[in-house]
């Protein structure tokens, strides 16, 4: 009996090589250039000649807040610009009037599944005002779609940390239960206190030995003090590479030398940046930030929620919406949006195993694309979506 599972015949890459991609017990066994000779394998699928490319990464998501699924909600306008708290009560009002969580998050992550994510990390409510209830939910639902897609989940204390009474103890608590990350958000605007709110993330992070993830919202120079504090405090941990702070508006508000002096420092701190390209909203200056060598990935965040009524779940989109809004034209700078989407989410994730090297998961999706540029642009809906060797999603659906 052969050991490799299946041969996927016809398969072109993103250098323009056309190969077979021998898969056994999940992973990538071999890459054969057509014409050579693949290991035996039990079964054989011609892909047709379209193009392979890794699982697509969706970074940062809110499994137990998005409405996708659940009646349309209107959105309700903050009566003062952005302001977070507000947000947070009209989220307060939609949830308690919200279908059934656990409907609207097996919506959600069969949403993204079907437009090729094979990695995840969701945000999910951890705080006073929930308690552990919401983690409950996302855990069982985590667990019966293991074997189609791969979730990290973040304590997410979306009332605050200091200012919600409890939270500390539940964000341990969440660790405990299952939970791969702690969270935080705004230290300076919601809690007031960057370094007690520091204390108590980075306090639970270094005990428990997890990774940090924190929303910062927060504009111009307050964002880039708390982002310097951030840093300082994964440099003198030694956590580099195990911390990212989400949306970070700061960097793209403030002055071009700014927000490079504060790159720099993010870099060396081992400080990954996410950004989902947001609306209205400024966003960091991708190219800026790599060029000093920052990981910057990328995800949904919000999908039809109490914060804004789009997404749908495809990063491929997500990486077209980036490369819009950044000015990439070149096939350089699209090839940066894919990689935002992909390997470099992957390696803010620290995902192992993630490619189409041999070793690697046989996690990828195929395209109807020339190449990786074209499929920014364009957006092809034709895909196929395989996990561990094993077809879950075609053309949008579910199999």
């Amino acid at each position: 009996m052969s050991a490799v599972d299946t041969n996927f015949v016809n398969a072109r890459l993103a250098d323009g090589s056309h190969v077979t991609i021998s898969v056994a017990a999940g992973r990538i066994h071999a890459s054969t250039p057509t014409g050579g000779h693949p290991p035996v394998a039990a079964t054989t699928i011609d892909l047709g000649d379209a193009l392979v490319v890794p699982g697509f990464v969706e970074g940062h998501i809110h499994l137990d807040t998005s409405f996708y699924g659940d009646a349309w909600r209107p959105h309700i306008p903050c009566t003062n610009g952005f302001d977070v708290r507000e947000r947070v009560a009209f989220q307060a009002y939609n949830m308690a009037n919200a279908a059934p969580m656990d409907r609207r998050a097996t919506m959600q992550i069969e949403l993204c599944i079907a437009q090729g994510a094979t990695q995840m990390r969701s945000h999910v409510m951890v705080d006073g005002s929930v308690g552990l209830t919401s983690l409950e939910t996302i855990l069982a639902v985590r667990e019966r779609y293991r074997d189609m897609i791969d979730v990290q989940l973040v304590a997410f204390p979306q009332s605050g940390i200091l200012s919600s009474p409890g939270t500390p103890d539940l964000l341990g608590a969440a660790i405990g239960m299952g939970c791969d990350l702690v969270g935080g958000l705004d230290p300076a605007a919601f809690d007031r206190d960057v370094e007690g709110h520091l204390d108590v993330v980075f306090g639970i992070a270094e005990k428990r030995g997890v990774d940090v993830d924190i929303h910062l919202h927060d504009a111009d120079m307050l964002g880039i003090f708390e982002l310097e504090q951030i840093a300082a405090r994964t440099k003198a941990l030694g956590m580099g590479g195990h911390v990212a702070v989400s949306h970070a508006y700061a960097l793209g508000g403030v002055p071009l030398d700014v927000a490079r002096r504060t790159a720099v420092t993010l870099a060396e701190a081992g400080v990954a940046i996410m950004t989902n390209a947001p609306g209205a909203y400024p966003f960091p200056p991708i190219l800026e930030l790599r060029k000093a060598g920052v990981t910057v990935f990328s995800g949904s965040d919000n999908i039809r929620d109490s914060w804004w009524p789009y997404g749908d779940g495809d990063m491929l989109g997500r990486a077209n919406m980036i490369g819009y809004r950044s000015g990439f034209y070149t096939d350089d700078d699209l090839t940066v949006a894919f990689d935002i989407e992909t390997a470099a989410g992957a390696k803010a994730l620290r995902v192992a195993g993630y490619g189409l090297q041999p070793g690697c998961k046989a996690d990828f999706v195929t395209l109807t694309a020339a190449h990786v540029p074209e499929a920014v642009v364009a957006l092809p809906r034709s895909r196929a979506v395989y996990k561990a060797g094993r077809l879950v999603a075609r053309d949008g659906v579910i199999v």
